[in-house]
């Protein structure tokens, strides 16, 4: 049995106050005896115009933000889902938005950038366009951890069904999926979409979520939310910034993998 934890979180437009509000936030999920802890989406800085995020970027593998989380790791010795931060590429005008994974060593050991960019109008006052800032990824992260091979979503990747199966070819058994999900779309496809990707692979999801209302105006929907192979939700967190923890038991996975083998059984014919 391993326990996890996800952090909710209400991130600020002042990145120093950010990080402050997350290592109050995981040590707290170390205290209630956390292993593995994911961050939410753009938890160091949410609140502003997308262009600020080329303002406070990052080579990959040094920088302010990669440091925090490479130093809380290691203080603390857990792995840690370090929610997405942006990261410097060749355009100069362009961000990668990284989920990165720190063993307990504070080694970063695992990099997948958002593949899947929100650009969609919710409303005619409400409208997103990632990719005018954000450079899409391309490759599936799956990895080896202590508590089992975990993979890697971001937010609108949840309404992505094909990006899980393939990381169920490669093994996945839990998926950390950082949000900044809308309140407006949360009210009705937010745990829906996270059960069905739990329910279809077998497999646990933890979906760290933003919450509350940002300095642009912004409002998130929160409820951060712990969910096993069998689409139960083992914990969740509704509102409010906080951590929800739960017990992940990989038996229970092996048990329901052996009695519905979805994988073999799957069939696709595409004309």
């Amino acid at each position: 049995m391993h326990r996890v934890a996800a952090i909710q979180m209400t991130s600020t437009d002042k990145v120093e106050t950010n990080l402050q509000t997350a290592g109050y936030l995981i040590a707290q999920a170390v205290a209630e005896g956390a292993e593995l802890i994911i961050l939410p989406e753009n938890f160091a800085l949410m609140g502003v115009p997308l262009r600020y995020f080329v303002d406070i970027c990052e080579p990959f593998g040094s920088g302010l933000i990669q440091d925090f989380l490479s130093a809380q790791a290691r203080h603390h010795t857990v792995w840690l889902v370090g929610g997405t931060i942006p990261l410097a590429t060749d355009d100069p005008k362009k961000v990668r938005s990284a989920c990165l994974v720190f063993d307990n060593l504070g080694q970063c050991v695992a990099r997948y950038d958002k593949i899947h960019l929100f650009d969609v109008t919710v409303s005619t006052d409400e409208y997103y366009h990632e990719s005018a800032i954000i450079e899409a990824g391309q490759s599936v992260t799956v990895i080896d951890t202590p508590i089992g091979r975990l993979g890697l979503a971001i937010c609108y990747d949840l309404r992505f069904p094909e990006l899980f199966r393939c990381m169920l070819d490669q093994g996945v058994e839990l998926i950390a999926c950082p949000a900044a999900f809308t309140a407006t779309t949360g009210k009705v496809h937010w745990d829906v979409l996270i059960r069905a990707r739990a329910i279809e692979n077998l497999c646990y999801v933890i979906a760290s979520n933003q919450v509350g209302q940002h300095s642009d105006g912004r409002e998130t929907y929160g409820d951060s939310i712990i969910v096993d192979p069998w689409g139960v939700i083992l914990n969740r967190l509704p509102s409010g910034i906080g951590v929800v923890c739960s017990d992940l038991v990989p038996e229970k996975l092996l048990d329901l993998r052996g009695r519905f083998p979805v994988q073999t059984h799957r069939k696709i014919f595409c004309q």
